[in-house]
């Protein structure tokens, strides 16, 4: 295999993932950003915690979605992520009207 299609073949996976999530995000009513994942789910529990001076995240996800290329399966029930860094959580607009 090339560098040419190692390439072709992450930009096709990457399209594709895009094209999943842009299918699936009406779904879902957050979206979470961590330093190492993207989320969007339908419940979150977000809780700071501190040890040995340390302060840390500790977020709790249910019916999510991961924006992973790599994950054969992006759905799953529940999800436990605990982090260092910031974590973003927001909560999706909803139309008024949806188009079929």
């Amino acid at each position: 295999m090339s560098t040419q299609d190692l390439e072709n073949y992450e930009s096709d996976m990457e399209l594709q993932l895009y094209r999943e999530y842009r299918d699936v995000v009406g779904l879902f009513t957050y979206v979470v950003e961590t330093e190492r994942r993207f989320y969007l789910c339908n419940q979150v529990d977000l809780q700071v915690r501190s040890a040995g001076g340390e302060v840390f995240y500790e977020l709790t996800l249910a019916d999510a979605w991961v924006w992973d290329v790599y994950r054969s399966s992006r759905f799953v029930r529940s999800v436990r992520v605990v982090t260092f860094k910031d974590v973003n959580v927001e909560e999706l607009a909803k139309p008024d009207i949806a188009l079929p």
